[in-house]
């Protein structure tokens, strides 16, 4: 079965680093209506660029989205 992308993106956090994807999934941690069932691009796509205030860009979004589809391989 394959994981969402919530479950993928916990495994990045890491709070002391300032790698934005780490960043990005120390924030997705504490945003309490993320989709964490997600595993469709659209889907969490449209979620980001209407409640992800704290992504400083969708590439943030796009360079994880790219190793979520390696992890998957």
């Amino acid at each position: 079965m394959r994981r969402s992308f919530y479950q993928f993106l916990m495994t990045k956090r890491n709070p002391s680093s300032y790698e934005p994807v780490a960043q990005f999934a120390n924030n997705a941690f504490l945003d309490q209506a993320f989709p964490k069932q997600a595993t469709n691009f659209d889907d969490l796509s449209r979620y980001f660029e209407l409640n992800g205030n704290y992504l400083p860009s969708m590439d943030v979004f796009d360079d994880a989205w790219h190793q979520y589809l390696e992890s998957e391989m």
